[in-house]
């Protein structure tokens, strides 16, 4: 795989080329910037700039003005390839918060490591209506300490309106949900991603991951995707390597509360 090739074919699909992500959502593109608007519990914020160091100022103030004025918390969010060079400061000096970076990390779905297998006594368990998002968005509070009530309205509105695009499954031991991941599939381009793997503390380090990671990845090339994408911490960068992504890029989100 040519890094700089499949990169440029990334931000090319899934950033400047950007569609909406969910019902009801819209991508606007404004000067040299590309936004992703929602309702509240969708996603909001910036996907792809164009940008230097004469016009960014201007534009982040722009974006500000425009989602405030909706009432939107919104992301900005920055790859370590984008320009200019201290985008990054000057969406702190607007008022931004950053949030951990991440490691975009790329793989082709034919060359990679897919034999990974559930433990002893482990299931998967699509999640195709309310009983089932439940059931992942219970995990991921349990697996992230954080709030899912975002997560399950859009879940649930995907599932409704576009249900070919999105892929959630959940792993249980007997009836126990110990662990549940959703994969993003982008209709016409090569591309889908892998996203909100999470388990519970109590199952960790048992090889459920892997198996939640090669069981989408079936998925996604039984439809006709070529590369697989995430936005891997460092906990899930190792494994992910091992499986056969390569890392090329890192992501920052910078948050703006209004």
């Amino acid at each position: 795989m040519d890094h700089a090739t499949v990169l440029a074919l990334h931000d090319r699909e899934l950033r400047e080329g950007a569609r909406p992500d969910g019902p009801g959502a819209r991508v606007e593109r404004v000067g040299g910037v590309v936004r992703h608007v929602a309702d509240a519990h969708g996603w909001n914020g910036v996907l792809w700039s164009d940008l230097d160091e004469g016009d960014a100022d201007a534009a982040i103030a722009e974006q500000v003005a425009y989602f405030t004025a909706l009432g939107r918390d919104f992301e900005w969010k920055l790859y370590g390839h984008d320009l200019p060079r201290d985008l990054g400061q000057r969406l702190s000096d607007a008022g931004f918060t950053s949030e951990p970076q991440e490691t975009l990390m790329i793989g082709e779905v034919s060359a990679l490591t897919l034999d990974a297998q559930l433990p002893d006594g482990v299931r998967l368990l699509p999640a195709t209506d309310r009983a089932g998002v439940d059931l992942v968005a219970d995990v991921h509070e349990k697996a992230f300490g954080t709030d899912s009530s975002r997560l399950r309205a859009r879940l649930l509105d995907q599932l409704a309106a576009e249900p070919d695009t999105v892929v959630a499954v959940v792993a249980l031991a007997g009836d126990e949900p110990v662990s549940a991941a959703r994969m993003e599939l982008v209709p016409g381009t090569r591309f889908a991603g892998l996203w909100g793997g999470g388990t519970v503390e109590a199952w960790r380090g048992r090889g459920i991951y892997r198996a939640l990671i090669a069981h989408r990845a079936r998925i996604a090339a039984d439809r006709g995707y070529r590369y697989l994408q995430v936005d891997a911490s460092d906990q899930s960068r190792p494994i992910l390597e091992r499986l056969g992504f390569s890392p090329l890029t890192t992501t920052t989100p910078y948050v703006y509360e209004p």
